[in-house]
């Protein structure tokens, strides 16, 4: 044990003594999540849109006051027709159209069919989705009112469940923990031991009577309290700067926290283990990790969508299963009795991961 904290500690002091290491380590997780929530946010604010009112009624007149009366929209342009439409998507401001025929408010007081044509900006796809979906929910609760002031029909009634304010923050902060505790979790490690077989330090660690897994456990203890560190402060920003209360149990999340970043570590271990040089470990850390958890774990595009060969391959990504933990206890507020098999698996990587790196490290330099 009085060797372990003094390995430990030795690897404390070289973190603390590279600044360029804690920037990394402290830095770029801030940075991310107040990048995510807020620049890279999917919510649809002050979106300029164009009208064509060719209807000129009063119901036309309460529909776009409605929409002028949303935050999610800026009615930029009276437009007059198609052609005036399309120079306004040239333009590149205007990302829908919307087109009130003539007729709209009669066929609608007779109880006639009161179509309405809304045409998106389809080169940005996510965006003009999302657009559609924000102009459907106004259209539809226009159309309820109008029912109900003439005593008929149906009144749609629309509700968004966890999210009813449809902001981009509980979308992204957990894909965005999963993803920052996996980067530095496996890169930090990943170099450690390449570290001490580059400077040549390595034959002195394996002429020491420490077995191998008081080596990796010496290197990945270190990593791990920081990794904890950065793990309460994204959970700080989350709820003070981003405004995403935790709904669920926080020493749940907590636990499964620390389940994943010592996953993590024991990747970045292996990884460490089987490369040669500081510069591969970094190089199959970054893109063996970061590209699959932003691809294919469902952070940034939904698993159902993808091909099913893509689908197996994201259940080996540990932060897949992590990110589904997180939104369920964060977002939903949900418990063990949903989050547990999920957390099975987990499990059942790390200690995957710890045996293959106990096994795969060599005792002898080749």
């Amino acid at each position: 044990m009085k060797q372990l904290i003094t390995f430990v500690k030795k690897e404390f002091w070289h973190v603390l003594r590279d600044k360029r290491t804690l920037l990394v380590l402290f830095g770029m997780p801030i940075v991310q999540v107040l990048l995510f929530g807020f620049a890279l946010s999917t919510e649809v604010k002050d979106t300029k849109i164009g009208v064509i009112d060719q209807d000129k009624s009063q119901a036309s007149i309460e529909l776009i006051s409605k929409i002028a009366a949303n935050q999610y929209f800026d009615i930029d342009q009276d437009l007059k027709s198609i052609n005036e439409a399309e120079d306004a998507f040239k333009g590149g401001k205007t990302k829908m159209i919307l087109v009130i025929p003539a007729k709209f408010s009669q066929n609608m007081s007779s109880g006639k069919k009161a179509q309405l044509q809304l045409i998106t900006d389809g080169t940005d796809l996510n965006m003009a989705n999302q657009v559609y979906s924000f102009m459907s929910n106004i259209i539809m609760d226009f159309y309820g009112q109008q029912a109900i002031q003439s005593n008929s029909g149906v009144q749609p009634e629309i509700r968004m469940l966890y999210n009813p304010q449809l902001k981009g923050a509980p979308n992204f902060v957990p894909g965005v923990m999963a993803l920052i505790l996996l980067i530095i979790c496996v890169l930090m490690t990943a170099i450690a031991i390449v570290r001490e077989k580059e400077m040549g330090t390595m034959e002195v660690l394996l002429v020491s009577p420490m077995k191998p897994y008081i080596i990796i456990l010496a290197k990945a203890i270190p990593y791990f309290i920081l990794s904890i560190i950065i793990l309460i402060s994204i959970l700080i920003l989350s709820v003070t700067v981003l405004d995403l209360p935790i709904k669920g149990s926080l020493l749940l999340l907590f636990s499964i926290s620390i389940i994943f970043i010592i996953t993590n570590l024991l990747l970045g271990i292996v990884i460490s283990i089987v490369t040669d040089s500081q510069q591969t470990a970094m190089l199959i850390a970054l893109v063996g990790t970061m590209l699959p958890t932003i691809m294919l774990s469902g952070f940034m595009f939904p698993v159902e969508n993808m091909p099913m060969p893509l689908q197996i391959i994201g259940n080996v990504i540990p932060a897949k299963w992590y990110y589904e933990i997180v939104k369920n206890i964060m977002i939903k507020g949900t418990g063990w009795e949903v989050v547990w098999k999920h957390v099975l698996v987990l499990i059942g990587m790390m200690l995957v991961l710890f045996f293959i790196s106990v096994k795969r490290f060599k005792i002898r330099l080749e």
